[in-house]
């Protein structure tokens, strides 16, 4: 099994001391979290994209590129790239360069994004929004595998033997592709013959396990072979510490300080309570043991081999979220490795020094008039 850290770089008061970080501090902090993970041993660092409030991740390939110059070893993730609000020719050339200058340790998680403010921002609808991700997810991975791309999309110019630079250096990049409540989204990475990653955070397992489930249904239906197929899965939060007794006692005000911040966002808490909190949700708060045996109820349901964690310390102390981070790593990872199985590919570069990833057949795109 592999481990990411991931930032939504979230900018509001700590849910603790209610003290706001500056716009800068709080771009550090992200940054030296990143640092962190690679040293921990972490093996992917993601950050979000979102284009509101109270959100300043509205930039990932810069945070990124920043990310790989401090960095020589976490592969670099986006959590989730918003390609329905982009241009798939922008996204290209952001993450082509970045490609480049992280070498070959890019991987992006594409969505259709979330919330009305976005939305409106970008002049996307709810009844659009998923016909343009797939249309630029289509037009984005033609880009990649081609020199000359011709294309006819319905919310782009269109293109005529059109040269996109830089070329990029992974051959092609691996994409997976975020799933919280959707079947559309669920459906297009198993036609394409993608990874999915389960965002698994705001609800109990049930909806995402049937979704999980129901991808692995159109995987086998497209033709894939069924052992090539990975999943990835968030959690709702982490703290662990020797005894689940500290860890609860610890985590406690941060709970309730969650609600409070979720009530302001006009946001209906999910759990009741700390207790259904821990039971019910994907958060992973308590000893060792009890993390690892969560980690596996949810293996059962999911079959996934990658796991996020939170990069931000959420209220917890920083010797507090450095400590948990390496027992995290010295008493939990370990035997989640040998446990559960690492994705069905090489943890690397795709197509520098191996096939990395599955060659599948390329489907038809859907909506999109092109030749490559």
């Amino acid at each position: 099994m592999r481990f990411l850290l991931i930032t939504l770089i979230v900018h509001a008061p700590d849910p603790i001391t209610g003290l706001r970080k500056s716009t800068s501090d709080r771009f550090r902090e992200v940054l030296d979290n990143a640092v962190l993970g690679e040293e921990l041993g972490f093996d992917g660092f993601g950050v979000g994209e979102r284009h509101e409030r109270p959100f300043i991740s509205s930039s990932p390939p810069v945070v990124l590129g920043h990310v790989a110059a401090i960095t020589s070893r976490i592969r670099l993730f986006t959590a989730v790239t918003t390609l329905s609000l982009l241009d798939p020719v922008r996204a290209y050339e952001d993450y082509a360069t970045l490609d480049h200058l992280s070498g070959g340790r890019l991987e992006l998680i594409i969505g259709k994004g979330n919330g009305a403010a976005q939305r409106e921002l970008f002049h996307v609808t709810p009844d659009d929004q998923w016909d343009r991700n797939a249309e630029s997810y289509e037009l984005f991975r033609q880009i990649w595998r081609n020199p000359l791309v011709t294309a006819s999309p319905r919310y782009r110019p269109s293109l005529t033997d059109a040269e996109v630079w830089p070329r990029p250096l992974q051959q092609p990049i691996r994409v997976w592709h975020g799933s919280a409540t959707s079947r559309e989204s669920v459906d297009l990475a198993a036609r394409y013959g993608d990874p999915l990653f389960s965002a698994n955070v705001t609800n109990p397992i049930e909806p995402y396990a049937e979704l999980v489930r129901y991808y692995r249904e159109r995987w086998a239906h497209y033709g894939h072979d069924p052992a090539a197929a990975a999943v990835g899965a968030g959690t709702a939060g982490y703290y662990a510490t020797a005894t689940s007794q500290e860890a609860l006692a610890v985590y406690r005000p941060i709970f309730a300080a969650q609600r409070e911040f979720q009530r302001r966002l006009g946001l209906e808490p999910v759990f009741a309570d700390l207790a259904d909190f821990v039971a019910r949700s994907s958060a992973l708060i308590g000893s060792p043991q009890q993390v690892i045996d969560k980690v596996h109820r949810y293996h059962e349901q999911f079959g996934h081999s990658v796991l996020h964690l939170h990069a931000d310390a959420g209220g917890l102390t920083e010797a507090q979220h450095r400590e948990s981070l390496e027992l995290f790593q010295s008493d939990i990872a370990p035997v989640l490795r040998r446990d559960i199985p690492d994705p069905p590919w090489p943890w690397g570069p795709v197509g520098l020094d191996g096939p990395g990833i599955e060659a599948v057949a390329e489907p038809s795109p859907v909506g999109l008039n092109s030749t490559g």
